[in-house]
């Protein structure tokens, strides 16, 4: 059993360390990849604007263990969001936290009136792909836009519901 919650600027810290070491578990601890992005020591900060929402994921022990944020992606297409900076320590993974996860996270998406969610991921995350295409994510051939991950190779589109 996991809670999930909006992050705290107590999380910071732990957050971005979450972060740092997922990426470097998947060898994207380089450019191209939100290894180099500013906001990661301040994602209280960077995820306090109207139309983003960040949340953490607890598990049974009280022990933050991952995370997730949705925001405002481009003017591509109106009303499109990007599910950014998913990441849960492998001890999270199999247990039904990344689920719990992506949920809320697609549940805020919807409430903020987006009607769709981008994300860009590698194929080396073989369980985030294979969540993503469980929740009804499609796969696409190329990416929308320039997110400055220009090193991801897997990217999918889901269209919402509204809430």
């Amino acid at each position: 059993m996991v809670t999930i919650r909006a992050i705290t600027q107590d999380d910071d810290p732990e957050v971005a360390a979450i972060i740092r070491q997922v990426l470097t578990e998947y060898g994207a601890n380089r450019p191209g990849f939100a290894w180099q992005d500013p906001e990661l020591d301040y994602m209280t900060s960077a995820y306090s604007g109207n139309g983003s929402e960040y949340l953490v994921v607890i598990d049974e022990t009280g022990a933050l263990v991952g995370g997730g944020g949705v925001a405002a992606f481009q003017d591509l297409r109106p009303n499109l969001c990007e599910l950014q900076k998913m990441y849960l320590l492998p001890e999270a993974r199999g247990k039904g936290a990344g689920l719990a996860l992506i949920t809320s996270l697609l549940e805020s998406a919807a409430r903020l009136a987006y009607q769709a969610c981008y994300l860009e991921t590698l194929e080396t995350m073989r369980e985030a792909n294979g969540l993503y295409q469980k929740l009804g994510f499609k796969l696409l051939e190329s990416p929308l836009g320039n997110s400055g991950h220009n090193a991801c190779d897997r990217w999918y589109l889901k269209e919402l519901e509204a809430p």
